[in-house]
């Protein structure tokens, strides 16, 4: 009971710290885990006991035989299906190819190069160090999302990095369990038809199980079959169900079914699809801070003394600095990705929970076969994993800096409020090349804004997760744009210094109106419209058009003309090198950007 309370108590506590310090959560995780398991029994306890053992050695331990492999799978399938659910496709307009390669091509070229590396620098057996090269395929959501959060980045280099993250694990799982295999059989004749057989059914029963029980998920919330105090833990069931039927038919095609699960799920209209991600974030924390102590407990201080020769420092070098930037050039190659930005998504390749649990189980189930160097396999893999989160955690920043990938400004532009006026504002700037984030508690807004093409996401404006959010690392504009003046006030007071870095506003409310001296610094657009006043422009005139003017007096004509009737609002400048410009409702200092090729945006009625 003691030991058990204990984990929940030390994996929260590690998972605090990383917050406070903003470090990758499996950080202090690993490091609790090592110390309270063969640390301890080494230096501390004078029976040599771990304080928390977790498999049952016949006095004292939590699981029994395979239980912990059991509970390693299943709190696993729960993880990938809660980052499943964050994958959209309106992400990948641009680096789809880019992520496609890197899952194949950046796989293979890791598989075989870090099998050679490991067996020459460690004299493995081919079997085993194919083994070690597939389990270190994986960059697990688990430490890549952490990282991202920290870092202002250009959108396509997050998107590159978090989708990888997430679709290469269920793909490292695959090709460990098909070498495991190798080495299990012996590498006889028939294995190479019997692999490709194998790799069809895990292909076939993952995506027909995880894309079939998806809709039905999905049809069922929305036709209101379960009670809303039974929703989010029926979705942990048919999660669960998923997994375990999908891995009855085949093996290990369980992680691949609640992969393709969470992703049809995340981009189809489910109303209640932001709370069921809460929950699932939720306990994925916890399944996270038990998993890694649990299985960096499991591993025993004379397995950690195999890693004390420079062999272990030169294939820790190779993985990052040579075969990991050579998986991203050759995956890379011939995309819009820039070759600085492929030097830090080279730097950027830490290994999660997926590797260090399939190299707990591989490697303890070969070491019971008695299979020569198997003692190897679970060290070497979380010497990798430590590694590269250490490394990442703490250079990713800096690195980002040095190879000129880190927004200096940024320019992306997240909306409050996904209303028609929101959706038609949102539509303009993306046709001008602006990244552009709609958010709203209201999932009818959010659904038609999807339907346009436009990145929107479900979010309570009082829920502390939405400056948590990867994909708004380079916003620097805040537009609050709703009918409720309270929630206007409250975006730009909380979240003004965060996403609003180059300028936070809100529409002006009905009582600013009447009096001019209430009218706030912050205000938008126009001195003399309110939301009412705008949606009626936008019922009216539900198109955004663009004038020319040639210099500050005609602007200033057209603004008087403007603020004086209620079928135009102005909305933005755009400057001679086609960039917009904000037009507050107080004049501010928009007009020294005016020269003969500018145009005034506004909304409303065709000007004459």
């Amino acid at each position: 009971m003691v030991e058990l309370a204990g984990i929940i108590i030390l994996g929260i506590l590690a998972q605090w710290v990383a917050w406070r310090f903003k470090i990758p959560a499996i950080l202090p995780l690993i490091l609790i885990g090592l110390f309270v398991g063969p640390i301890a029994a080494e230096f501390i306890n004078e029976d040599g006991s771990k304080w928390i053992e977790p498999i049952w050695n016949g006095k004292k331990g939590l699981f029994p035989g395979e239980g912990l492999y059991y509970f390693v799978s299943l709190a696993i399938s729960i993880i990938l299906f809660e980052g499943g659910l964050t994958l959209k496709r309106s992400e990948i307009r641009n680096v789809g190819p880019v992520i496609t390669k890197l899952i194949t091509v950046g796989a293979a070229v890791t598989f075989f190069a870090a099998a050679v590396a490991a067996h020459f620098l460690f004299n493995l057996s081919w079997d085993l160090a194919f083994l070690f090269s597939g389990l270190i395929i994986v960059t697990g959501p688990t430490v890549i999302t952490p990282i991202l959060r920290n870092i202002p980045l250009k959108r396509d280099v997050s998107t590159v990095l978090k989708w990888e993250g997430i679709l290469i694990d269920p793909i490292g799982a695959l090709v460990a369990v098909l070498v495991f295999e190798f080495i299990s059989v012996g590498g006889e004749a028939g294995f190479t038809k019997t692999a490709l057989i194998e790799f069809g059914k895990i292909v076939l029963f993952g995506t027909t199980f995880g894309f079939t029980f998806a809709h039905a998920l999905v049809f069922v919330i929305n036709k209101k079959f379960i009670p809303h105090y039974l929703l989010n833990v029926a979705s942990l069931s048919v999660v669960l169900l998923v997994f375990v039927e999908s891995e009855i038919f085949a093996h290990e095609s369980g992680l691949l079914a609640v992969v393709v699960m969470g992703m049809v799920i995340g981009n189809s209209k489910l109303e209640n699809i932001k709370e069921l991600l809460y929950f699932k974030e939720s306990l994925s924390v916890l399944l996270i801070s038990i998993l890694f102590i649990l299985l960096s407990a499991n591993i025993n201080y004379q397995d950690m003394l195999l890693l004390f020769r420079w062999e272990t420092l030169w294939l820790f070098l190779v993985v990052v600095l040579l075969i990991r930037p050579l998986a991203v050039f050759v995956s890379a190659q011939g995309s819009k990705i820039k070759t600085n930005e492929k030097l830090f998504i080279s730097w950027v390749g830490p290994r999660g929970i997926v590797a260090a649990g399939i190299a707990s189980l591989f490697g303890g189930k070969l070491l019971k076969q008695g299979v020569e160097g198997a003692e190897y396999i679970t060290p070497l893999v979380f010497m990798i994993v430590l590694g590269t989160v250490l490394l990442n955690a703490t250079t990713a920043r800096l690195f980002a800096k040095i190879a000129g990938v880190f927004l200096t400004k940024s320019e992306g532009i997240l909306i409050v409020g996904a209303s028609k006026v929101s959706r038609i504002i949102a539509q303009y700037l993306m046709e001008n090349d602006r990244h552009v984030v709609l958010v709203d508690s209201n999932q009818n807004n959010i659904n038609k804004a999807s339907d346009l093409g436009i990145e929107a996401y479900t979010e309570n404006i009082y829920s502390e997760t939405l400056t948590d959010n990867v994909e708004f690392n380079d916003i620097g504009y805040l537009l609050a744009l709703t009918g409720n003046t309270d929630i206007n006030n409250y975006a730009v007071e909380k979240f003004g210094a965060q996403f609003g870095e180059n300028g936070s506003f809100r529409l002006v409310s009905k009582a600013e109106l009447a009096d001019e001296s209430k009218r706030p610094k912050e205000g938008l657009f126009s001195p003399t419209n309110d939301y009412n006043s705008l949606l009626d422009v936008v019922e009216k005139h539900p198109e955004i058009k663009e004038v020319s003017v040639q210099d500050e007096e005609e602007y200033l004509k057209y603004l008087s003309q403007m603020n004086g009737e209620n079928d135009r609002v102005p909305l933005f400048i755009k400057d001679n090198k086609g960039e917009l410009h904000i037009i507050p409702s107080i004049n501010g200092n928009v007009e020294s950007i005016i020269d003969s090729k500018s145009k005034l945006v506004y909304l409303g009625e065709l000007l004459q």
